[in-house]
């Protein structure tokens, strides 16, 4: 049986009787931090790096970013690289940097080749969110479109609703992140995602974050999660839980999945 969906890569798929998919964040300053970083991390093995280029003190310089990302592609062999840019509204860094250049960012380095989906946020205007979409198409580099609630957990219509239309609006992946305030938050967002798994034909993302949330990186693929986000060197959210960790999990609720369903 399987509870997650294969997640669309740049000319393949990832998946197909391996879930849950792991992704390791890579959150460097400059070149040597993250070169150490992707090292460290691709010598563990993830399913996914992503690369939340927001950290990189020299985002304006899109030149270097390409070089960097070529790379760092190198470096991570065939561990495919998801490329996001976290805007200061749903929790990423600070940057000095217009949307518009971050956008010749984003398509410079999917025309370069050198990444294997990208991240825009849904929350973002319309007019970006249009041409994220058609950068996408243009290079074949898959669309995940992402949401983030660092304060609270949406309802359970809300959190459907918001995956339901980022498939509308042209994603090939939906992403959801929230913060939960009690313990149940974390049922109202495994509970959406299940609905959204059962309705829905893009894969998701979700989990919840900080201590609470912690369960949902743990077990959210048995709700349709097809991603859960592990520190492989440095976390990039609350609640991240380290790579080994997880492995031990997963090995434990495998074995006791054997012929369900």
């Amino acid at each position: 049986m399987s509870f997650t969906r294969p997640l669309p890569l740049k000319g393949r798929v990832l998946g197909g009787g391996n879930e849950p998919l792991v992704c390791t964040p890579v959150v460097g300053r400059d070149e040597d931090a993250l070169r150490r970083e992707v090292a460290t991390v691709a010598a563990r093995r993830p399913d996914l790096i992503e690369w939340r280029v927001d950290f990189f003190g020299a985002l304006g310089d899109t030149a270097r970013v390409v070089r960097l990302a070529q790379e760092l592609r190198a470096l991570a062999g065939d561990i495919p690289i998801l490329f996001t840019r976290r805007s200061i509204r749903e929790g990423g860094t600070p940057i000095d940097v217009g949307e518009d250049q971050v956008f010749a960012l984003y398509e410079a380095v999917c025309r370069a080749g050198s990444v294997d989906q990208i991240d825009w946020e849904l929350s973002s205007e319309p007019r970006w969110w249009t041409q994220a979409v058609e950068l996408s198409r243009a290079t074949g580099v898959p669309l995940v479109a992402s949401f983030h609630d660092f304060q609270r957990t949406p309802s359970k219509a809300d959190l459907v609703a918001k995956f339901a239309a980022m498939q509308d609006a042209g994603a090939d992946v939906a992403k959801i992140a929230v913060m939960p305030r009690h313990l149940r938050d974390v049922l109202t967002l495994l509970d959406a995602t299940l609905e959204a798994r059962e309705t829905l034909r893009v894969p998701l993302i979700s989990m919840s974050m900080g201590a609470y949330g912690s369960l949902s990186r743990l077990f959210g693929w048995m709700y349709g999660s097809s991603v859960t986000f592990a520190v492989g060197d440095q976390a990039s959210a609350p609640g991240q839980v380290p790579m080994e960790d997880l492995a031990a999990v997963f090995e434990v609720l495998q074995r006791a999945l054997k012929g369900a369903g």
